[in-house]
């Protein structure tokens, strides 16, 4: 009788499990067939060219040039992926106030690019925080997204707990090295229970000073993290180093 017992329960915990499975399942096909139904109905178009079929055309990725290499203090190393200039200014203008979202996976994709030759230990990535009231107002972190896709591509734990922006800043735009040192100085704090002795990537859009990048770095390291990366999809162009003049205008 027990034995028996053991059985329905055992096929009843089977069918439990495949169940949970089958709805999972299910959802990611309906969500897949929606995304697809959508693309038919309404295509997709090229954010920089508007041509139509995809959100980054193969003329468009074709013309995305590579980022010399930066250095940022306070970090122990620091990749970026492309120049912020034609299809990729688009692209990340695209993602952070048109709402174009989608674009956080194959932006993510050119980023694991960048990190193809490093050899990095990695316990966790973190996006660049936003103040809570420029969330609410646009909706979303575009660089969670960015920082979220490459997680899953590199098979990173994603943390956005880790680090938060206790200061509210102004924008960045038309502020030069030395003022947006100041700008950030303090604006981070992170949480020691989560980085303390672990090795963190820390992930933006665009590094035009490192000046944010290195106001995170200076928060990780106050909590304890044993060494702290930084990963950017692009890095500015200089227009007048000397007078710490950057292209980037309209992005901070």
């Amino acid at each position: 009788m027990t034995h028996l017992h053991l059985n329905a329960n055992r096929q009843r915990g089977e069918t439990g499990w495949r169940g949970r499975f089958s709805v999972d399942a299910l959802k990611l096909l309906a969500h897949q067939v929606s995304v697809t139904a959508l693309d038919l109905i309404f295509p997709p178009q090229c954010v920089h060219c508007q041509r139509v079929g995809s959100f980054l055309c193969p003329r468009c990725l074709a013309q995305m040039e590579t980022a010399p290499p930066r250095t940022v203090q306070g970090l122990d190393d620091v990749r970026v992926a492309l120049t912020f200039e034609g299809p990729v200014r688009s692209a990340i203008h695209a993602l952070k106030y048109e709402g174009v979202k989608r674009l956080a996976e194959p932006l993510a994709l050119l980023i694991v690019s960048a990190l193809e030759d490093t050899n990095w230990s990695v316990d966790m990535v973190c996006p660049v925080p936003l103040h809570q009231r420029r969330v609410r107002e646009r909706g979303y972190n575009q660089s969670a997204l960015l920082a979220r896709a490459l997680g899953e591509h590199m098979k990173w734990e994603y943390c956005e707990e880790a680090i938060s922006r206790v200061r509210e800043t102004q924008t960045q735009t038309h502020l030069n090295a030395q003022q947006r040192r100041e700008n950030v100085a303090g604006a981070f704090t992170a949480a020691p229970a989560q980085v303390e002795d672990r090795c963190v990537v820390v992930v933006d859009d665009v590094l035009t000073t490192g000046a944010t990048l290195e106001a995170c770095a200076t928060a990780f390291r106050a909590a304890g993290a044993r060494r702290v990366y930084g990963v950017a999809l692009a890095s500015a162009v200089f227009a007048d180093a000397g007078m710490g003049v950057f292209g980037t205008p309209g992005l901070p």
